[in-house]
């Protein structure tokens, strides 16, 4: 009996695989390990000796890798950095893009420009790599989108984010449909509790603002993630293994959306939660 999967299935030997925010957590899990896999990356970010070292071990795993400091808002930048994947080899085979960011502050305190800036870095820009990057995929493809919990739950104090969130999660499921004679597959993964050097200083912050809510900081598995389980949906997800899922949403959270994800700050937190947990 023949069979469509084996081992190699989850590899992605000699694939082109663009990962955006590459620099430090989630992105520089993901462009490692699809390395470790046989992937050819191309990554990009504004933080310049992160994203050097990054680059660095792509080549120390005998990858070939483009890297590009840039910021992903930057429009002509991007097209670039596209340009430059096109020339060197013609196609792209998976898209993750993973660069986004936010602040914390109550939505009347979010002023016109910060809200532009939001939704610049954590939907605008997205629709222009997919632009970009969709026609590249001669062979299909699959294109991942990292949102975010607050995608599926309140995010107050990150409203706007929030919303942009899940305005990725519908277009993901709307461009399943579009793309599919393509053979391009469109997924999204909704990452939590996993602690990255990107997110702690923002998470003190949130606690330190006297808010009305916060989030749970232990998911009901009792225990953290971490960058790298994302990473690894990511594969899945860049890989055959999942030639059959498209407009679908993997919750890589412990448990947190199925658990509902808030509760008020003078709440009893377990006793084993201190602030170096976040």
């Amino acid at each position: 009996m023949a069979h469509l999967f084996d081992e190699r299935s989850i590899l992605l030997t000699d694939r082109v695989a663009i990962v955006t925010g590459a620099a430090e957590g989630i992105g520089r899990d993901t462009a490692l390990l699809f390395a470790r896999c046989g992937a050819t990356l191309a990554i990009c970010d504004r933080q310049e000796e992160l994203l050097a070292d990054v680059a660095a071990q792509i080549e120390a795993l005998g990858r070939p890798v483009i890297s590009a400091v840039l910021d992903v808002r930057d429009a002509v930048a991007v097209d670039a950095f596209v340009q430059s994947i096109a020339s060197a080899h013609g196609h792209v085979d998976v898209l993750v893009n993973n660069a986004g960011g936010t602040f914390v502050s109550p939505f009347l305190d979010v002023s016109p420009k910060g809200e532009a800036s939001l939704i610049a870095e954590n939907f605008t820009q997205v629709t222009h790599f997919i632009r970009r990057v969709a026609p590249l995929m001669t062979n299909g493809g699959s294109i991942i989108n990292i949102t975010s919990i607050e995608a599926h739950q309140a995010g107050p104090g990150f409203g706007i984010y929030a919303a942009m969130k899940t305005a990725l999660e519908s277009l993901s499921k709307s461009l399943a449909l579009e793309f599919g004679t393509r053979r391009i597959r469109v997924n999204s993964i909704s990452p939590d509790a996993q602690p990255s050097e990107g997110d702690k200083g923002l998470q003190e912050t949130l606690v330190e603002s006297d808010p009305e809510f916060l989030p749970a900081f232990l998911p009901p598995l009792g225990y953290l993630g971490t960058t790298e389980d994302t990473a690894a949906a990511a594969l899945f997800l860049a890989s055959d293994l999942s030639r059959f899922i498209t407009g679908s949403s993997i919750h890589v959270d412990g448990g947190t959306w199925a658990g509902g994800g808030w509760h008020r700050p003078d709440s009893t937190r377990p006793s084993h939660w201190s602030s170096e947990d976040v």
